[in-house]
């Protein structure tokens, strides 16, 4: 899994019990999941068509740290499945604990906002990627030194 957001809880996302808003975390799981599915696909073109169910199984207090990690699950034809865990990350200690989770899916659009197909050299680059560096996203950020000289070869 990849993390592709991170975000702290603020008074503001606060609902009437003292926990976040399920509403706000929902809207942190669609917006880091549609990001990370616009990279993998090379497209800002990405429609949310299914949000499998969200469990909350931890309260989020103002000052947490959300971390939100996800994975391809599937690639269809014109869509991208992914998985993905909100986890709240304690600074102290380090240790992450499940808040929620959940399966959601993407469709790529044209212009018109028809569904088109997600082009063949995006699946095969995902998964080369997993299978050689580990995440499917690579960046200049995050490309060790060595891997990025490989990388930058095997492009050229």
């Amino acid at each position: 899994m990849e993390l592709v957001s991170t975000y702290i809880c603020k008074k503001s996302d606060i609902g009437v019990h003292d926990n976040m808003f399920g509403g706000t975390l929902l809207s942190l799981v669609d917006d880091a999941s549609a990001a990370y599915a616009s990279q993998i696909c090379d497209t800002p073109r990405i429609v949310t068509i299914k949000i499998s169910e969200l469990l909350f199984k931890k309260p989020v207090k103002v000052g947490s740290i959300l971390k939100i990690y996800a994975k391809v699950s599937e690639f269809g034809t014109t869509s991208i499945g992914l998985y993905v865990e909100v986890r709240k990350h304690n600074v102290y200690t380090g240790e992450q604990e499940i808040v929620t989770h959940t399966n959601i899916k993407f469709v790529r659009i044209d212009e018109d906002g028809k569904p088109i197909p997600i082009l063949p050299y995006v699946k095969e680059r995902y998964y080369e990627r997993m299978d050689k560096y580990g995440q499917g996203l690579l960046t200049k950020n995050n490309i060790h030194p060595v891997i990025e000289e490989s990388f930058v070869k095997s492009n050229n």
